[in-house]
């Protein structure tokens, strides 16, 4: 891979380990959404769906996806103290910072709470780009790229779900999944990214000696 001069993050999964609480909400979020409950056993199996199969399986009403995302940001913004980063994600950031490789976030999340999480380590994020919906995410790295002066070659997006991998293929961009968030391992090689990272640490080390 060639040497990378923007690294675009998602942050669910990939840099804060939100997983057990979006389990801890879903079924609630279901009741009032009117949606398909999951039950505890089906949890592994849908971690290995794309997110099109998981919106299908649980019987989401399209139109309300937007009510929907607002109503997880709100919860988000209000666990404070149930989701924190992955471990080593502070000196990740500080790391390609100092390698002049320019650091962007792009979530689905509120910028607001993403910041709060990140504390003294959102010096190193140069851009925000927040609020994304479901399948919304090629727009704003198209966005941020532009922001950013980066060419595509010298960018890559990195994320826990397929459809990160697929957002970012579909702007040119290289792509890059962490095995550890949402998405189960295996779903994600299947998808064939084009750099696969199984801890924070070795992340790090690839990006910034790429």
């Amino acid at each position: 891979m060639p040497p990378f001069s923007l690294a675009i993050f998602d942050y669910d999964g990939t840099l804060a380990d939100s997983f057990p609480w979006f389990c801890s909400v879903l079924n609630q979020t279901a009741r009032r959404f009117g949606f398909r409950e999951v039950a505890e056993h089906e949890i592994e199996e849908l971690r290995g769906l794309g997110s099109r199969e998981i919106v299908a399986r649980l019987q989401v009403p399209l139109w309300r996806m937007p009510s929907i995302a607002v109503h997880m940001r709100k919860l988000s913004a209000d666990s404070r103290d149930e989701v924190r980063l992955f471990p080593g994600v502070e000196n990740m950031l500080a790391s390609l910072a100092a390698s002049n490789i320019q650091v962007a976030i792009v979530s689905s999340n509120g910028e607001e709470a993403i910041r709060e999480k990140l504390g003294s380590a959102a010096v190193h994020v140069s851009h925000f780009n927040c609020g994304a919906s479901l399948w919304g995410k090629a727009a704003k790295f198209q966005a941020v790229i532009k922001r950013s002066g980066a060419s595509k070659q010298g960018s890559i997006a990195v994320g826990d779900e397929v459809r990160d991998i697929e957002a970012a293929r579909s702007v040119g961009i290289a792509a890059g999944a962490v095995t550890f968030g949402y998405n189960a391992a295996s779903a994600l090689r299947a998808a064939k990214p084009d750099m696969t990272f199984d801890s924070i640490g070795e992340l790090s080390a690839r990006l910034t000696h790429a």
